[in-house]
């Protein structure tokens, strides 16, 4: 006599044999439906991968916009500074070091400069000086601007043009000996009459030990529609700077925003479309399933097989079938993202070439769910055939 837990092992046993004979005998509709799950998975995989590269390659590439904030000292004359974007007062060089000190903050890519008009050689430039670029704690990344060393210079388009300047030149300016470093191309803007040294080396050109002009930021994206990040921000610096003043580019940040938006509404999509399709796809399958075995199912009711194992019957079947297709969906959609995607993310192309592999965790868990209630409803009909009418049709 077998004890109740053997019965139910052996029971379970015999359902799990009758699970694998039927995969073997409708080879055909067990095929479609984990290609329905593979596909399902597939999608899924490539898209929220590519969502992921997509995010990070805006970021990138909206960040070459610029920096859209700007900090400088509360007696500068407004008027001058956005009529030529110099400031035409200093503060202290330390601001920068209680920016980057703060955790709970929405900025991110400090960058402190010093910036003053000068003749050099007869020759009107911008000289600025560049810091090279903070992150408050826990947000480093990497930097939006060229970092400078000291004793280099980086000199404008038009100013290398109108001097003759060539790399590897050793120029002085008001007695600081500076080595050309790059002649920048032409960029149809102030910065091809710009030349560029570190802070340090700029510092001691204008005789303004410790001083910068400006600091320069990025917001941190993390703001809904209705808030207004000017008012945030400034309530933000405004204690920890009493004597600087803020300054935001609307254009560029809202620029940013509503690309990073209009992709994420873009998958958000064509993500569940995918899934709905795909799910659509397996429940059809599973009702001709039924249909098809509409004489079988009589005869095990018949036989006494109760509503309980043949649910487990053709639920452990559609289990079977996500398992396998998320194993293979999972695959060829990090397949698919590794080969296409570099290609179309070329800033962010590293970032594909590796696995997810918590995404694999999800798909052999969330799949055979997915699969089962696409079959749920072909199910609940099959448990409900009445054996004898089954039969008598037969």
């Amino acid at each position: 006599m077998l004890g109740p837990t053997q019965s139910k092992v052996q029971e379970y046993m015999t359902i799990l044999g009758l699970i694998f004979k039927e995969i073997s005998h409708r080879k055909i509709n067990f095929a479609l439906g984990s290609l329905a799950v593979m596909m399902a998975v597939a999608l899924f995989i490539s898209f929220f991968t590519a969502a992921k590269a997509s995010n990070r390659e805006t970021a990138r590439l909206m960040l070459s916009m610029g920096f859209n904030l700007h900090i400088i000292s509360k007696d500068t004359d407004m008027n001058e500074f956005l009529l030529t974007g110099l400031p035409d007062k200093t503060m202290p060089e330390q601001y920068t070091e209680i920016l980057a000190s703060q955790k709970q903050i929405s900025y991110n890519h400090l960058l402190a400069t010093l910036q003053k008009k000068i003749t050099w050689r007869d020759f009107d430039v911008v000289l600025t000086g560049l810091a090279p670029e903070v992150s408050p704690p826990g947000r480093k990344t990497p930097p939006m601007s060229f970092q400078i060393e000291r004793g280099s210079l980086y000199v404008g388009y038009r100013v290398a043009k109108a001097l003759g300047l060539n790399e590897s030149d050793v120029v002085q300016i008001k007695g600081k000996t500076l080595k050309v470093a790059k002649c920048l191309s032409e960029s149809g803007g102030v910065d091809d009459i710009r030349i560029q040294c570190h802070l340090r080396d700029a510092q001691e050109i204008l005789n303004l030990p410790g001083r910068i002009s400006e600091i320069r930021a990025v917001d941190c994206l993390c703001f809904t529609p209705t808030d207004d990040p000017v008012s945030i921000l400034r309530k933000e610096i405004g204690p920890l700077l009493p004597e600087a003043q803020l300054f935001h580019t609307r254009a560029i940040a809202s620029a940013r925003a509503k690309t990073r938006q209009m992709i994420r509404n873009l998958f958000a999509v064509i993500v569940p479309f995918v899934v709905i399709a795909c799910g659509v796809w397996i429940g059809v399958l599973a009702i001709m399933n039924v249909r098809d075995r509409q004489q079988e199912i009589g005869i095990m009711r018949a036989l006494g097989y109760g509503t309980g194992q043949i649910t487990i019957l053709f639920l452990g079947k559609a289990l079977t079938t996500g398992l396998v297709g998320a194993l293979f969906g999972f695959l060829l959609g990090t397949g698919l993202a590794s080969i296409f995607g570099p290609k179309i993310f070329e800033i962010t192309a590293k970032t594909m070439t590796k696995p997810e592999l918590s995404l694999l965790a999800c798909s052999l868990v969330f799949a055979p769910v997915f699969a089962a209630v696409s079959s749920f409803i072909p199910t609940m009909i099959a448990v409900t055939y009445d054996p004898a009418v089954t039969l008598m049709e037969e």
